[in-house]
């Protein structure tokens, strides 16, 4: 019995979330074995050449010549805030954080969009949006303090704002990538493409461009192919077939409780109570600013 195009968005954004839940624990290994700029540049030219085999086998390399002069020098410009900046920024916090830590505060890119959206996009901010900021960011304290809100120190200030530094350049990236009317994962592919020269000479300047682990090799493919390739493709899909782009877009939610249990089993990590309880306001309130956004578009 063939599956119906809602069967199939639910396989394919299941498959999505099922890998992007991987990923932390990917981000924390590799760098067991690369330095922040060794893993991005790495991962960067995996994922050059899995967006590459994706647009071969669907046939849109075509549309690559439908981008005049100007399209390109906006994909390199697009390119410099992802992949460039924001996994510069993602993976240093992944180097000086725990996994746990690192994942969720990172997951509140969502609510940073919203707050940016208000002088960028013009857009209004209501009492649901702030009361979302506020319960998300009371998350992001109870996870940097590890519980202990009432010392108010952090577990390691650096990292805590690389994560959250992370999702203010996504959250442009974002914002700057909804006027590009190109087809998404032929505009990825540029991205990746034009930042890979700027991340080589970086990496070369100030780490090594040489995979010093075949560990850390193999840990670099699997970010460039799941992370930053397939995955992005497998959600597309998704959003495509599915009838209900509310219903399908929830199941995003159960990601980072997934990745919490793949850090403990793959990392090592010790889940903390505190990381559990910020995780949950954290999801909570990207919960009450999505169904706040799709009450003001309908």
């Amino acid at each position: 019995m063939p599956l119906t195009r809602q069967q199939k968005a639910y396989l394919y954004a299941g498959a999505a979330v099922l890998l992007w839940s991987t990923v932390a624990s990917a981000f924390k290994l590799s760098l067991r074995h690369f330095t922040p700029l060794q893993l991005l540049l790495w991962a960067d030219v995996a994922s050059v050449f899995c967006l590459a085999a994706i647009l071969a086998v669907s046939g849109k390399f075509r549309l690559l010549w439908t981008y005049s002069g100007q399209d390109l020098l906006r994909a390199a410009g697009l390119g410099i805030l992802n992949p460039f900046l924001y996994y510069i920024i993602l993976f240093a916090a992944y180097d000086l954080l725990p996994a746990q830590e690192a994942q969720p505060l990172n997951y509140t890119w969502a609510i940073t969009l919203s707050l940016l959206a208000v002088p960028l996009l013009k857009q209004p901010i209501g009492g649901r949006e702030l009361a979302a900021i506020f319960i998300s960011y009371l998350g992001v304290v109870v996870i940097s303090t590890r519980g202990d809100l009432l010392a108010m120190q952090f577990s390691n200030g650096p990292g805590v704002a690389m994560a959250l530094g992370s999702t203010v350049v996504w959250a442009l990236y974002w914002i700057c990538s909804t006027r590009d009317h190109h087809d998404p994962v032929t505009g990825l592919f540029l991205n990746f493409l034009f930042a890979l020269p700027i991340i080589a000479i970086t990496c070369a300047v100030f780490s090594d461009p040489r995979p010093s682990s075949v560990y850390g090799l193999m840990g670099a493919a699997y970010v460039g192919v799941f992370e930053m390739g397939i995955t992005f493709v497998l959600w597309l899909n998704a959003m495509k077939l599915t009838s209900s782009t509310s219903r399908v877009s929830t199941l995003i939610f159960f990601s980072p409780f997934l990745s919490l249990v793949f850090i403990h089993l793959l990392v090592g990590e010790m889940i903390r109570t505190s990381t559990i309880a910020g995780l949950v306001l954290i999801v909570a309130g990207s919960l009450i600013q999505q169904t706040s956004a799709t009450k003001t578009t309908h």
